[in-house]
């Protein structure tokens, strides 16, 4: 069997940036297996796999380990596949793990429309700032994933993590009252700041429970990370940074229970997926 393969780098205005991200545009389903093998063989943080389904579209992700229930990287680098290269006309509405999402076309870039998800102060977790491999955080919150807040952007980037104790930090918490906080389980830690001239906000991210060190560009961290934001700054408009080695920008809008971030994205890679079937 043959399949269409693309490389796209999301979030990107040039290759070598942004998140890169494996789109494979299916006629016919196949097998969670073979998907789940195929995402191992490219080995990015995540493939997504798209087939049509009657006026939209049935998206899933896969990293190299797992399917994950929302990509917004993933999901743009799929919106520009469909769009650029097979010729089909946006908004495009996808069907996925985490509901309906959309993703329209305005001013060049690409907007996706997603859940926020708010975060709660939290006590951090035992060992968190030595996973992180920094100083202790000004403040720790937790709604998917943990949140560290650090002072600025530069002791963010100075971060050296390490992979295996951020792996065993605990899926759920307490708040400083003493209330649990939902532990939907692969936990991720994001690291953040303030954001150096031009951009509202700095972060890292790391998802080693996922596959993943450290993700270069991740839509679904902002989901957490801008309302998180656009409360502490008073803003609904936030044009944040991904300060990670290969960097990223998403201009980012909060809307209520609704989140739209939008990005660019670049062609890297194209070609044929040849399965021994």
């Amino acid at each position: 069997m043959r399949l269409p393969y693309y490389v796209v780098d999301a979030f990107a205005t040039r290759a070598f940036e942004g998140n890169p991200a494996a789109v494979v545009p299916l006629a016919e389903p196949l097998a969670d297996a073979v998907m789940q093998a195929m995402a191992a063989e490219h080995n990015l943080s995540e493939t997504a796999f798209v087939m049509r389904e009657g006026a939209g579209w049935h998206l899933r992700w896969f990293t190299s380990a797992v399917e994950v229930e929302m990509c917004g990287h993933a999901t743009l680098a799929t919106a520009f596949v469909l769009a650029e290269m097979l010729g089909e006309t946006a908004p495009f509405a996808f069907r996925t793990l985490s509901g309906e999402l959309r993703v329209a076309r305005e001013d060049g870039r690409y907007v996706l429309d997603f859940p926020a998800n708010p975060p709660v102060r939290a006590v951090p977790p035992p060992g968190l700032a030595a996973a992180l491999g920094g100083p202790e955080p000004l403040e720790v919150w937790k709604a998917r994933d943990w949140l560290a807040l650090y002072p600025d952007a530069a002791t963010v980037r100075a971060l050296r993590p390490d992979h295996a104790a951020i792996a065993a930090l605990p899926d759920g918490g307490v708040t400083p009252e003493g209330k649990p906080l939902p532990a939907p389980g692969l936990a991720r830690v994001i690291a953040t700041a303030p954001g150096e001239p031009g951009f509202d906000t700095a972060s890292r991210y790391f998802a080693i429970k996922a596959g993943t060190a450290e993700d270069p560009v991740t839509g679904t961290a902002h989901t957490q990370l801008v309302p998180f934001w656009a409360a502490r700054l008073g803003k609904s408009s936030l044009v944040c940074r991904q300060v990670s080695s290969r960097g990223g920008t998403l201009w980012c809008e909060l809307d209520g229970p609704r989140l739209r971030m939008a990005g660019s994205a670049v062609l890297y890679a194209k070609g044929e997926v040849l399965l021994p079937f």
